[in-house]
């Protein structure tokens, strides 16, 4: 099962805390794999494209669903993804 997930920061936020808030969001989805086993891929890109309207867009595969709601409500990534969520207008998500 693929996971994909993109974020746009709101207007509001300044390039610098995009650009914090983004590297910071990368580093900590692509360290769970250590703390999540079930996690069988994750990248985290950062949109180079400034035409485009997405900033973020993780890319995660899991054996199943199942494993990607586990995934979804486990402390270390909520964690994560509490602190990018405070300066995110928009997410997208589909799950294939």
């Amino acid at each position: 099962t693929k996971h994909i997930v993109m974020f746009k920061f709101r207007e509001d936020v300044s390039p610098a805390v995009r650009e914090t808030a983004a590297r910071s969001f990368k580093e900590g989805i692509e360290a769970l794999p250590a703390l999540i086993p079930f996690i069988r891929e994750v990248h985290v890109g950062l949109n180079i494209n400034p035409a485009e309207k997405w900033d973020i867009c993780l890319y995660s595969v899991f054996d199943n669903m199942d494993d990607v709601r586990a995934y979804s409500v486990h402390a270390a990534h909520k964690a994560v993804a509490s602190e990018l969520m405070k300066y995110i207008a928009e997410r997208a998500c589909v799950d294939f």
